[in-house]
């Protein structure tokens, strides 16, 4: 009796194991598709779209990074001073 219920145990979990990689592995696949139709007929319109907008909000760009770095400072500043 034993041996019959770990036989069927372990006939269930190659089963279910099976059943697992072949949904990951289809899933990867379709994934993969996924990708190649997307780079297909949606990359090269972003692409310009994208490469024109960079030049143009440089500037804008870097006030906005110029801006982040004086609040990470005062902020800082603020806390060693109630720290300490």
């Amino acid at each position: 009796m034993e041996t019959n219920l770990v036989t069927e145990s372990i006939k269930f979990m190659i089963l279910g194991m099976s059943v697992v990689f072949t949904f990951l592995y289809l899933l990867v696949i379709a994934m993969k598709l996924q990708a190649i139709v997307i780079e297909r007929y949606f990359s090269s319109s972003t692409a310009k779209a994208d490469s024109g907008a960079e030049t143009d909000d440089s500037d804008e760009e870097r006030a906005r990074v110029a801006a982040i770095v004086a609040a990470v400072i005062e902020y800082r500043k603020s806390e060693a001073g109630r720290k300490g």
